[in-house]
């Protein structure tokens, strides 16, 4: 396959360079990906763009939960969008809901205008909303350019049916980028079953934090998570999924 795209998902500078090095021809930067993903730090973002020469795309996702929005944070999102446009990224990666699980179309139009020449894709928003196909016609007539989907399953693997029947109605004209649970070995049974051209990974591995002195029974946030775990990218499974691209 000559036109795809690998997109690394990636909440540090170390993931950054690893999947960029590896193969991914474009990065979703967010901060805290272990709890789904919230809007990276300016500093986060400078340092990363300072050492990768790939498309680079930022979440707007003040916080983590539903996509259901108060109006201060609404606020928050457009400042967001409007200094990483100024900072020169590539994209966003943007999804707002409303009560009712259907897109809050006002919001997200005016967060598109804000983008300017940046790529605009809808976030896995779009796998908690009523009506996919619906929502799938409705990105486009605002211009979103890109939809990150499961397929509204846990797993890529398990919505492949409906990420099939997206990429029918995009038509070419939005691009349904498949996420969740993406390696090698899936992106090969999704492209035979949707012909989607698009995957996004993380590519994750757990590793042991360097730190010699452990103090134990004292969680920095929730019990269940060590602060003594590194989640990070692996290059060899980034480079796994573009080889297997390339040879599509």
């Amino acid at each position: 396959m000559k036109d795809f795209i690998l997109e690394g998902c990636v909440d540090s500078v170390q993931s950054a360079i690893l999947a960029t090095e590896n193969g991914a021809n474009r990065l979703e930067l967010c901060g805290n990906l272990i709890i789904g993903g919230t809007t990276p730090g300016v500093h986060l973002y400078q340092e990363v763009k300072k050492h990768c020469n790939n498309k680079l795309h930022v979440l707007i996702r003040p916080r983590f939960g539903d996509f259901c929005y108060f109006e201060h944070e609404y606020k928050i999102m457009e400042e967001e969008v409007r200094m990483f446009e100024t900072l020169g990224a590539d994209g966003i990666v943007i999804g707002i809901l409303r009560p009712d699980g259907t897109l809050d179309l006002e919001r997200m139009s005016r967060l598109v205008r804000l983008a300017g020449s940046m790529s605009v894709t809808l976030s896995r928003a779009f796998d908690v909303c009523c009506n996919p196909y619906e929502a799938l016609t409705q990105a486009k007539s605002i211009g979103i350019h890109s939809i990150l989907t499961s397929g509204q399953a846990n797993h890529c693997l398990e919505g492949k049916e409906l990420l099939r029947d997206l990429v029918q109605q995009a038509a070419g004209e939005i691009d349904i980028l498949v996420g969740s649970g993406v390696d090698s070995s899936a992106i090969k049974e999704l492209y035979e079953a949707t012909h989607a051209t698009s995957y996004h990974m993380t590519g994750k591995v757990v590793l042991d934090s360097r730190m010699l002195y452990r103090k134990k029974d004292v969680p920095m946030g929730l019990p269940s998570l060590s602060e003594y775990e590194i989640w990070q990218t692996d290059g060899t499974k980034i480079r796994a999924a573009r080889e297997v691209l390339e040879q599509l």
